[in-house]
């Protein structure tokens, strides 16, 4: 094998015979790929070219979205990665080639951390805005001429030429208020009834049906005296009706037993609120429910109806003892199958 042999020292390059250098003609930098397709996006573009610095004599922002330096070749519609490579700039104290970081940059969502940090919060507090005086809406102009009166009033801006003949016809909704929706109960759930409950702090007691209240939720007494239930009210989806039933006779509602009456009164619990009613503004003390005079009242009445109902029927010491009871299931019992 024949020894390698030494390269030829490169000739210089002689200067042209004008004196004036001939520009280098080659590919921009930006040039197509064949079937439609570009070497670089125009967002690349955007920041190889600086666009969003210009004439600011800055660095741009450091992106490390954009520090990713890619050759992709293209083959009709087949793009193959061939090179990748990184360069990250890390910012030292005695480098002044990195780029200065700028801290209210775009987050990629159309916000910025100005607006993260909510520092629109606080712009004119310290040296408020002073009130702008109110533009007029006319003017008055001098007219010449005899018998003329000497000014008119003229509007600024002119009102519109053209009004429109008809009338916009307004979108009105045709969903109803809740107040005005049809409240249907189901047949077997009359006054009387014996119905098992199976939500609230009272699951699982078996109660007598006294009303149904405009709203639709329905009105039930334990009575107080057999299981301790007091006046409360229920949505029907929480109540099993079962075939047992009081006859209550005439008995009616008082009036005034509505759903305003049970209508809890909470207390605001806003400082400005307790500092105006002479309440200590870091009191955080859970007020235990009283019943009121009233509220016991309704509750004798009701529960005598009640009871008296109850008496009268043979089985008096059976309804008695179903009602203290629990309702439960127990193994192989399934409520689809069972007849209440």
């Amino acid at each position: 094998m024949a020894p390698a042999q030494p390269k030829a020292a490169a000739k210089p390059s002689e200067p042209p015979a004008g004196g004036v250098k001939k520009a280098k003609v080659g590919k921009p930098r930006n040039y197509d790929l064949g079937c439609g397709v570009v070497r670089f996006s125009k967002t690349k573009m955007f920041h190889k070219k600086n666009v969003y610095n210009s004439g600011s004599g800055t660095v741009p922002d450091f992106d490390p979205a954009y520090a990713l330096d890619s050759v992709i070749l293209v083959s009709c519609s087949i793009l193959t990665p061939v090179q990748f490579s990184f360069s990250i700039p890390v910012q030292t104290s005695n480098s002044d080639s990195c780029p200065a970081f700028n801290f209210n940059t775009a987050t990629g969502y159309g916000s910025n951390l100005y607006e993260d940090k909510a520092k629109y919060k606080f712009i004119g507090k310290k040296n408020p805005k002073a009130p702008k005086a109110k533009k007029p809406v006319v003017v008055v102009k001098k007219i010449g001429g005899d018998n003329n009166g000497g000014t008119r009033t003229v509007l600024i801006k002119k009102r519109r030429a053209f009004y429109p003949t008809q009338d916009k016809v307004p979108k009105r909704s045709h969903h109803k208020t809740f107040s005005k929706h049809v409240r249907r109960i189901r047949k077997n759930l009359i006054p009387g009834t014996v119905c098992i409950l199976l939500a609230g702090r009272h699951a699982g007691k078996r109660v007598v049906l006294v009303g149904v209240l405009p709203s639709g939720l329905l009105l039930v007494t334990g009575p107080f005296a057999v299981n301790s239930c007091p006046l409360r009210r229920i949505s029907q989806r929480y109540v099993i009706g079962t075939s047992t039933r009081v006859d209550l006779g005439d008995f009616k509602l008082p009036e005034h037993l509505n759903d305003a009456y049970f209508k809890k009164n909470k207390k605001s619990t806003k400082r400005s609120v307790k500092r105006k009613q002479g309440e200590d503004i870091f009191a955080s003390k859970k007020e235990k429910y009283v019943p009121s005079e009233q509220r016991k009242a309704d509750q004798k009445l009701v529960d005598e109806a009640v009871i008296a109902a109850i008496g009268k029927r043979d089985d008096k010491k059976v309804l008695r003892g179903y009602l203290r009871s629990a309702f439960g299931l127990r193994s192989s019992q399934f409520p689809h199958r069972m007849r209440f």
